[in-house]
C-alpha cells in the first residue's frame, strides 16, 4: 500500500503567543459524534491535467466536499465552508441559494456563489488546482450589506475515515492528523512572501487577525455548535487540543469581516498536501506565492491544450462533450496509471456512518466502467488513454485464474467479492479494438480470461447490475464478443485449435440465448427477454428476489433493456424481430418521459434509490430511479438501425439530464412530485455524479451519431463484420 503522510494545517492570521498557550488544552467531547459524507451529487469536480499535482475537490451544494489526496480512492475531507455570524449563525450550505457556473468547460474551473436567504451578502468562490504541486486554491469574494463575523469551517476526513484525527494549534498553524497522512490549509492575505523556501511568518500589523481558533469533536464542542448555542457572543474556548476522533476546526477570519464601508473583501485559501507536514505547508505557501491568477492560467493552459486533440461533434453537443471528455481524462489516478475510477463519490453517504476507511463509494475500479470508459478514449482518437486502461486491467487487475475482481481499489487490491462475466469478457473485446494481439498479451491475459469464461459459463455468478446469478442476456452477449474476439487473437498467434474451440462455444451461445434467456410470458402468449434467468428455462417462472427489498417477483415479469447489448457488440441484427418486440414491452413498462425526453429504469421493482419519501437510499426501502446511461443505449440502439433523428434525440435528453456544472449522473428523479426541494423531475438525485460510465456513454453516442454508426462494435463478431465489410 502506498503510504503517505496527512497533516491538516490552516495557516491565519495568528498570534504565535495565543496558540502555544493553547495546544496542550485537551478538548472535551470526544471522540464527536459519527461522520457522515455529503452528497453524491457534485457538480463539480476539478485537477489539474499534470502528474506532479495529485489532488481532486469536488463541490456540491454550495461548499467543497470531499477532497482526494494522493489516490483517488482516499478521501480526507467532509466539507470546507465559511459561517457567517450576524443576527444569527449561518452556514453556506443551510442558509444560502446556491448557484454554480463553469467558469472554463474546457478547462474544469467552477465557481460557487452563494446569497444569504435574508439578502445581507454574498460569497462567490471559485476553485482551481496548482499544476505543480498537490494544492487546492480557493478564490474567494465576500460582500456584506452589515457588519458581519466569518469564520472557517474545516471537516477533514483523513485517510477515507471520519474518527480517529487529531488536531491542534501549534505556532500559526492549525494541525490535523490521522497517523501517517498530513495536508495544510492557509490563507493569502495578511501574510508576506518573500520566498518560498523560507518561513512564512504573519507581518507584525497582522497578528489579530485570527480572533479565535477551536479545535473540537464533531457535533459536541465544535466551533459552530458552541456558536450555534451562543450566537450572541459571537465566541467560543480558547483554541484547544483535539485527539482521536471525529474533529473539526473552526477559525475566525478578520479579513473577511462585513463593513459598510467596505463591502467586497477578498481572500485565497490554499487547501494543501504532502508526505509530511513540512512538504505539506511548502506546497500551500509556494502556490500561494504564485498567485491564483498565475495558478490559474497555468491550470487552464494543461486542459486547452489536451482539447486540442478532441475530436469535433455536432455544435450543439461540443461544450457536454468537451466537458465529459476532460471529467474522463481527470477521472485517471495518477499513481496508478489507467486505474479510472468509477466516480468521485459516496451514495447516499455510503452507510450509517464514515468513521472508518473500509468504505470505497464509488471511488472504486470496475472492468466494465473502464471498459466503458476505454471505448469512448478510443472513439476519440486517444489510444494512449485507452491503452492505459487496459494495461491497468490486465496488469494491476486481473487475477492469476484470467478473472477479474468485481471491482478495486486503485492498487488493484479487490474489494467485492462478486463474479461477473461481462467483467471477464469485456477487456477482451477492448484488447482486439486495441490490436493487442502480441504473443505475450495473448498468453499472460488474454488467453486465461477467455478459458475462465469457456470454464464458467454461460450462467454468471452475477449480472451487469451485480445482484443476481443465472442466464443474462448481457453478460451471455459481453461473452459471446469476448469469446470471438479472443479467437481472433489467436488466429493471429497461430493457435487454430484454441481459435476453433472458442468460435465453437461462441457459436452455441449465440444460438441458445434466446432458449436460455426469453419468455413467452406467463400466459405463453408473447415473447421477449427477460432482465435473467435463473437457469436455463425462462418459462418456468423461477421466484426472483429483488436485491434490497423484500419483494419476491415470477422472473418472467422482470424486464430490462441489457439485451440491447446484443446488437450493440455485434450478435445480433438490430432489426431482429425478438429484439423489436422486446422493445415494445420495455417502453410500456419502464420508460418514462421526462422534462428532458426519454429515460429507463434498469428494470422494473427496481429498489436501488431514494426511498418513497426521498430519503437517502439505506438498502432495505428504495425505489429504483431513472438511469442517464440507458438512454445512451438505446441511442447506439438506434444509431445501428441507421435512425440517427431519434439517436440525436437522446443526446439531447442526456445534455438535459446534466447538472448546472455538466455533470452527468447515475441516475435521475422519476416523476413530476418530489417529496424534498432537492429532488426535481428529470434531474440527479443523490446518486453517483459524475458518474464515468454516463460521461463516457455521452461521448460514444455523440460520435457514432457523428460517423453514422457503433464505432465499439467489433468488426470480429457476425454483424460487426458485415456492417465493417459494408464502410470499407
Amino acid at each position: 500500500m502506498f503510504r503517505v503522510t496527512f497533516i491538516f494545517a490552516l495557516l491565519l492570521f495568528a498570534c504565535p503567543a495565543l496558540f502555544s498557550q493553547t495546544t496542550n488544552t485537551i478538548a472535551a467531547g470526544a471522540p464527536g459524534k459519527d461522520a457522515h459524507w455529503l452528497s453524491a451529487a457534485k457538480n463539480g469536480f476539478g485537477t489539474s491535467n499534470t502528474l506532479a499535482s495529485k489532488v481532486w475537490f469536488t463541490l456540491n451544494n454550495g461548499v467543497m466536499t470531499e477532497v482526494y489526496y494522493p489516490r483517488l480512492d482516499v478521501p480526507n475531507v467532509q466539507s470546507l465552508q465559511l459561517i457567517v455570524v450576524g443576527g444569527k449563525v449561518e452556514t453556506e450550505s443551510e442558509d444560502t441559494s446556491h448557484r454554480l457556473e463553469v467558469v472554463d468547460a474546457s478547462a474544469l474551473v467552477f465557481r460557487q456563489i452563494n446569497t444569504a436567504k435574508s439578502g445581507y451578502y454574498k460569497i462567490t468562490k471559485t476553485y482551481v488546482t496548482d499544476p505543480a504541486r498537490s494544492t487546492v486554491l480557493i478564490d474567494i469574494e465576500y460582500e456584506s450589506r452589515t457588519a458581519n463575523k466569518v469564520y472557517v469551517y474545516y471537516d477533514p476526513s483523513l485517510k477515507n475515515s471520519g474518527m480517529h484525527d487529531s488536531a491542534w494549534t501549534e505556532g500559526n498553524a492549525l494541525l490535523s492528523r490521522d497517523s501517517d497522512i498530513s495536508s495544510a490549509l492557509i490563507a493569502s492575505t495578511g501574510f508576506s512572501f518573500a520566498d518560498e523556501r523560507t518561513r512564512l511568518a504573519p507581518r507584525a500589523s497582522d497578528r489579530s487577525e485570527v480572533l479565535e481558533i477551536s479545535n473540537a469533536y464533531s457535533g459536541t464542542n465544535d466551533g459552530l455548535t458552541e456558536l450555534k448555542g451562543n450566537w450572541n457572543r459571537s465566541t467560543f474556548a480558547p483554541s484547544q487540543r483535539a485527539d482521536n476522533g471525529n474533529v473539526v476546526q473552526v477559525a475566525a477570519l478578520k479579513s473577511l469581516q462585513g463593513s459598510n464601508g467596505i463591502p467586497l473583501k477578498r481572500l485565497t485559501l490554499a487547501l494543501a498536501f504532502g508526505k509530511t507536514p513540512a512538504e505539506a505547508l511548502r506546497n500551500a505557501r509556494a502556490s500561494l506565492a504564485k498567485g491564483f491568477a498565475r495558478v490559474r492560467r497555468e491550470y487552464e493552459a494543461g486542459w486547452h491544450a489536451a482539447l486540442k486533440s478532441l475530436p469535433r461533434v455536432e455544435p450543439k453537443y461540443q461544450r457536454q462533450f468537451n466537458m465529459a471528455a476532460l471529467t474522463l481524462k481527470a477521472l485517471e489516478d495518477k499513481t496508478y496509471r489507467g486505474a479510472i475510477i468509477a466516480s468521485p463519490s459516496i451514495p447516499w453517504g455510503g452507510g450509517p456512518n464514515a468513521n472508518e476507511p473500509t468504505i470505497s463509494g464509488y471511488h472504486a475500479v470496475w472492468s466494465r466502467d473502464l471498459y466503458q470508459v476505454a471505448t469512448a478514449f478510443l472513439a476519440m482518437g486517444d489510444r494512449a488513454s485507452a491503452n492505459r486502461a487496459l494495461d491497468y486491467l490486465f496488469k494491476v487487475q486481473q487475477k492469476s485464474d484470467g478473472s477479474f475482481p468485481q471491482n478495486s481499489w486503485v492498487d488493484g487490491r479487490p474489494i467485492g467479492g462478486g463474479l461477473q462475466l461481462d467483467q471477464v469478457a469485456l477487456p477482451l473485446v477492448l484488447a482486439y479494438q486495441l490490436q493487442r494481439t502480441d504473443k505475450a498479451t495473448w498468453l499472460k491475459h488474454i488467453k486465461p480470461a477467455a478459458d475462465f469464461i469457456v470454464r464458467r459459463g454461460p450462467a454468471t455468478e452475477q449480472e451487469r447490475w451485480e445482484e443476481k446469478g443465472g442466464y443474462s442476456p448481457a453478460t451471455i452477449a459481453a461473452k459471446i464478443a469476448g469469446l470471438i474476439c479472443a479467437a481472433g487473437v489467436a488466429k493471429i498467434n497461430d493457435d487454430k485449435e484454441t481459435e476453433k474451440r472458442y468460435l465453437k462455444v461462441a457459436d452455441r451461445w449465440a444460438q441458445n440465448v434466446e432458449s436460455w434467456t426469453a419468455t413467452r410470458g406467463r400466459h405463453g402468449d408473447s415473447h421477449y427477454y427477460l432482465r435473467i434467468s435463473q437457469n436455463d428455462n425462462p418459462d418456468d417462472g423461477a421466484p426472483l428476489e429483488i436485491n434490497s427489498s423484500n419483494r419476491v417477483v415470477d422472473e418472467r415479469a422482470i424486464l430490462d433493456a441489457g439485451f440491447l447489448e446484443l446488437v450493440r457488440l455485434g450478435i445480433k441484427d438490430p432489426k431482429d424481430p425478438l429484439i423489436t418486440e422486446s422493445l415494445v414491452l420495455i417502453d410500456q413498462l419502464i420508460r418514462v418521459e421526462t422534462p428532458s425526453g426519454s429515460g429507463w429504469y434498469r428494470y422494473n421493482h427496481d429498489a436501488y434509490g431514494e426511498r418513497p419519501d426521498g430519503g437517502d437510499y439505506d438498502g432495505r426501502n428504495g425505489v429504483g430511479r431513472l438511469w442517464t446511461l440507458l438512454s445512451g443505449e438505446r441511442g447506439e440502439y438506434e444509431v445501428a438501425r441507421g435512425d440517427l433523428v431519434s439517436a440525436r434525440k437522446r443526446l439531447d435528453t442526456m445534455m438535459g439530464f446534466a447538472n448546472d456544472g455538466m455533470m452527468i449522473p447515475e441516475q435521475v428523479w422519476d416523476r413530476k412530485e418530489s417529496p424534498r426541494p432537492e429532488l426535481s423531475f428529470g434531474e440527479g438525485t443523490g446518486s453517483a455524479t459524475p458518474l464515468a460510465w454516463s460521461m463516457a456513454q455521452f461521448i460514444r453516442l455523440a460520435i457514432n451519431v457523428k460517423q453514422g454508426h457503433n464505432v465499439e462494435t467489433p468488426n470480429a463478431t457476425p454483424v460487426g463484420y458485415l456492417e465493417g465489410s459494408a464502410r470499407n
